[in-house]
């Protein structure tokens, strides 16, 4: 049985983390082994420049470079052996995310970012991306009742409106790969959609 790469993405607040265990546990129940993972992170190197992105002020180049290095180790270590023997990797966040963080919130070119990921994983691509869209006002009240945010959510509305325009336009550029989801519905409503997004798959 092939691996299957999966990829959950939208702005802070957009519910991800609601449906992850959900979608751990679809998968699960059909015989699958899934290996759930996070960027940036999901290595012992990655977990430690997650901490320096989320926290540290830094240029917008360097933030940017911060995510491939990571994502370089995670494909290493996590992804491509999990995909080799066959597992469902559900990854919270991937290159999708720096489109839309570093090119879309802090405006670098787009034409940087894909000379990284030609070098970083061009072979490598998520089979289906899952894109939880949800209005700023929607987003920012569930950040106000979340944990104290970090560097990225403390952003102001421009930010995010900007972040989320540039996941619409990745959405648009790869309509077969990446699904958008209106995530401000209930949970029932969200994961019906999502159990026919997966049928889908074979």
């Amino acid at each position: 049985m092939r691996g299957l790469f999966i990829t959950l993405e939208g702005v802070d607040g957009a519910g991800k983390s609601s449906h992850t265990d959900w979608l751990v546990e679809y998968f699960r129940q059909r015989g699958r082994i899934v290996r759930h993972t996070r960027e940036p992170g999901g290595t012992p190197v990655g977990e430690k420049l997650r901490e320096i992105v989320l926290h540290e002020p830094m240029h917008a180049e360097t933030e940017a470079l911060i995510m491939f290095a990571s994502r370089r180790e995670h494909l290493e270590q996590v992804i491509l052996p999990a995909l080799a023997r066959g597992e469902v990797v559900i990854c919270d966040r991937f290159t999708d995310a720096s489109f839309a963080y570093q090119c879309g919130g802090r405006g670098l070119p787009e034409a940087r970012l894909q000379i990284l990921e030609r070098w970083v994983h061009e072979a490598t691509q998520p089979d289906l991306t899952l894109l939880f869209d949800v209005p700023d006002e929607v987003a920012r009240a569930r950040l106000a009742a979340a944990r104290s945010p970090d560097r990225f959510e403390r952003e102001g509305r421009a930010f995010f409106e900007r972040v989320r325009a540039a996941y619409l336009r990745r959405a648009e550029q790869n309509p077969q790969r990446i699904r958008v989801i209106d995530g401000s519905r209930s949970l029932d409503a969200v994961r019906a959609d999502l159990a026919q997004i997966l049928e889908t798959l074979g």
